[in-house]
């Protein structure tokens, strides 16, 4: 069991890390990177999938942080796949009910699978493009108290997070 499990954080590391150097191709103008970009992540997602049914949600202490995150990334970028994303959401919210994830990664995930759904997102963490310079949020179902729920799971105000996106 535990060259299983050491097998699998290295593979979940390997797909963290092909999908950081593959992630330019989601708002490429190249469709075959396009095209690379959705076979990439659909692959992913699949394998998200057939882990979970084997594991739950792969947390850092069953396969340390880096193939966490590696699940975590996978898990937002399923867009395609809205079955993969509410499985994990609801894996990963277990795990953050039981201190074994970050509510700060669960609220990016569960931003970004509501933006998915079609519905208001709840931290303001999906950006929906650049309006006059300055990054736009997502339409968000409380704006009035956005910031107060991303300071409680560890997220900058939202000023401060999109000062990140100004050009240098």
């Amino acid at each position: 069991m535990e060259h299983d499990i050491a097998a699998l954080a290295a593979e979940l590391a390997d797909m963290g890390a092909a999908d950081q150097r593959s992630s330019a191709g989601a708002n490429s103008d190249d469709p075959a990177r396009q095209l690379a970009w959705r076979r990439l992540t659909a692959r992913h997602g699949d394998r998200l999938g057939e882990i979970m049914d084997a594991y739950g949600w792969p947390t850092a202490d069953l396969v340390g942080e880096e193939a966490a995150r590696a699940a975590w990334l996978i898990a937002q970028h399923a867009d395609r796949q809205l079955d993969v994303q509410r499985r994990a959401l609801d894996l990963m919210g277990q795990a953050v009910s039981a201190g074994r994830a970050g509510a700060r990664e669960l609220a990016f995930l569960r931003d970004r699978t509501l933006v998915n759904e079609g519905r208001e997102q709840v931290y303001g963490t999906q950006i929906a493009g650049v309006r006059d310079g300055a990054p736009v949020p997502w339409p968000c179902e409380d704006p009035e108290r956005m910031d107060d729920l991303r300071v409680a799971v560890g997220i900058a105000p939202f000023a401060e997070y999109v000062a990140g996106f100004a050009p240098s």
